[in-house]
């Protein structure tokens, strides 16, 4: 099913109540290729550029028996390139007046500044190529970052090495100002982007140093640096966890978050700070979500992604629960992966869908239906568990 979010030109949507029809392009990744419109499951036909990221990174994986990756890749590469050209002062001046009236509501108020630069802090943009014009919290700065970890597990080659520059340079510019979280909802530092950050510009900061280019390595190096000094103020010591966010007038509930172990993920990191975090999320999580209780010998604890979520069913998400299985693997706890696994498959259908959450009472899925993410996250895990 990861496939079916790749490059889905056979899939049309139409958004009538904003004017829209949307033709995909090759190389865009949606987050779902379901065509829905919160009718009740959530439009999720957009390529985000975090979720796209990670939909690649987790290709890669497939290169060997999959024949059509490296293509998958090189369209996604040209896609991500072509977004550079957008330029929201070109776009219609009537472009809200396209809108049915009820729905203007919910329009970003303009697109002037959407050009050069920001282009990169968009959070997403139609698979098209166009820009998403509705008012969706931005900016966002993770989707550099992992984009430029992603090219350098695939060689950034010929145009993956002009888009990898491309990224490393918003990441310089960008990794230490504020913007909002992985989950859309608040705007400050966060961990998970300070994290993959760093681990971008440290791996690129290599990448440059083979082709000679020293002083943009020495300047990539030295920005992870920074980066990493602040990250050692996220530890808690009483609470013994890392925090997710440092945000002004922010959600207390939201600083032990599961955005921190995937971000452990995506960066390829562990360590004793993340290990106890995950530890304080599983109590978290086993104590409050029903589905956990009692459950099985060889079972770990369905994961959420912070205490008291609202989002559709506030439950569990597969791809929490499978990073969690992730981490376990990278940190050599192979019969705790193993257990997170085994909640996975338990509420996991036989024909193996994964949606993006499954309840935390009933265990049935809920939001998002063929969640990109979820099968992505699946074979991180795998991969993680065979030590790749």
């Amino acid at each position: 099913m990861l496939l079916n979010s790749i490059s889905p030109i056979d899939i049309i949507k139409e958004r009538a109540r904003f004017g829209q029809v949307i033709v995909p392009k090759r190389g865009s990744v949606v987050a779902s290729p379901v065509l829905a419109a919160y009718d009740p499951d959530p439009d999720y036909f957009f390529h985000w550029y975090r979720d796209s990221a990670v939909v690649m990174d987790a290709l890669r994986l497939l290169r060997s028996e999959l024949a059509a990756a490296d293509n998958h890749f090189q369209d996604f590469v040209r896609f991500s390139l072509d977004l550079g050209a957008l330029d929201g002062r070109t776009a219609p001046t009537d472009w809200r007046a396209a809108a049915m009236p009820d729905f203007t509501r919910f329009l970003r108020p303009s697109l002037n500044g959407a050009h050069g630069m920001a282009i990169e802090a968009e959070t997403r943009v139609n698979p098209d190529g166009t820009l998403d014009i509705t008012d969706w919290p931005r900016p966002q700065n993770d989707g550099p970052a992992l984009r430029a970890l992603t090219l350098l597990r695939w060689g950034a080659e010929g145009d993956a090495a002009t888009l990898l520059r491309r990224d490393l340079g918003f990441v310089l510019r960008h990794a230490r100002q504020p913007c909002f979280d992985i989950w859309e909802e608040e705007n400050g530092l966060h961990a998970y982007t300070l994290r993959v950050s760093a681990a971008a510009l440290n791996e690129g900061g290599a990448w440059l140093m083979t082709r000679g280019d020293v002083k943009n390595a020495e300047r990539c190096r030295a920005e992870a640096a920074v980066i990493e000094s602040i990250l050692d103020d996220f530890w808690m010591e009483e609470q013994a966890h890392i925090r997710s966010r440092k945000v002004e007038g922010g959600a207390p509930e939201k600083l032990l978050d599961i955005a921190v172990i995937l971000a452990a993920n995506h960066a390829r990191m562990a360590g004793e700070r993340y290990t106890a975090t995950l530890a304080r999320l599983e109590a978290l999580f086993g104590a409050s979500y029903p589905i956990n209780q009692d459950r099985p010998a060889g079972w770990a604890p369905a994961m959420g992604r912070y205490a008291g979520d609202k989002y559709y069913s506030g439950g569990a998400y597969y791809f929490a629960t499978l990073g969690a299985a992730e981490f376990c693997f990278r940190s050599g706890e192979r019969a705790k992966g193993d257990a997170y696994l085994q909640t996975v498959r338990a509420f996991t259908p036989e024909n193996g869908d994964l949606s993006e959450q499954f309840d935390q009472t009933s265990g049935a899925q809920t939001s998002a239906r063929h969640l990109a993410w979820s099968y992505a996250a699946f074979l991180t895990a795998v991969a993680a568990r065979r030590g790749r």
